[in-house]
């Protein structure tokens, strides 16, 4: 059974217990998941709406968009914990002869990077999470704009956690070219959507209850 197949608690009682996985990597996709969740909501609450006109196809386009990244995000939220499925099962791989030895660290190599790409698909989706939310608080129903606002945050929460994740498995891997190139493209996400957050609270602060800075 997946992750979106179990019952809220169930997956509560599963993060809460004392098995490594599912950890944060699969919270910080379901955190994204959330927040492309919010895009879509305010997408529905402004098309067709009285007074939203003008910005309804652009919301019709946005929609779909979110809704993708939704699904997408749910999908690494599995991948995560498999990921991390995959690492301990190289490190459990025969270590008795030399080329045993051999075969498992390249297994266990392999493993580490697809265990650091996988949260950086989860930061890279949450940025778009964030661009999306960046619109519908700009120009969607003003009714729903904290909604847009907390999908930003969870967007952002995720991001940060996904990246933490990129970073950790970085530390075990021995490919200098892999890690400086995960590494540098894990902070450009980072910056970016540090930017696109302080954007959203801003508009969120001024757009919804005229705060101004």
């Amino acid at each position: 059974m997946t992750f979106a197949e179990k019952s809220l608690q169930s997956f509560l009682d599963q993060v809460a217990s004392a098995e490594p996985a599912p950890g944060g990597g699969t919270v910080a996709a379901l955190s994204g998941a959330l927040g492309a969740s919010l895009v879509a909501m305010v997408c529905r609450l402004t098309i067709g709406k009285k007074g939203y006109e003008a910005v309804s196809a652009e919301m019709q386009t946005i929609l779909p968009r979110a809704e993708a990244l939704q699904r997408e995000l749910t999908d690494l939220m599995q991948a995560d914990t498999d990921a991390y499925a995959r690492v301990m099962e190289a490190y459990g791989l025969p270590k008795t002869t030399e080329d045993e030895r051999a075969a498992r660290a390249r297994a266990i190599q392999a493993a580490l990077q697809h265990a650091a790409d996988v949260p950086l698909r989860v930061a890279e989706c949450c940025v778009q999470v964030l661009e999306l939310a960046r619109a519908v608080v700009e120009r969607g129903n003003k009714n729903a704009i904290s909604d847009g606002g907390v999908g930003a945050l969870m967007a952002k929460a995720g991001l940060r956690g996904a990246v933490f994740n990129v970073l950790i498995n970085l530390n075990s891997i021995s490919d200098e070219t892999f890690k400086q190139d995960r590494r540098a493209r894990a902070n450009a996400l980072q910056a970016q959507a540090e930017h696109l957050a302080r954007e959203i609270v801003r508009v969120v602060e001024q757009r919804g209850w005229g705060r101004g800075g």
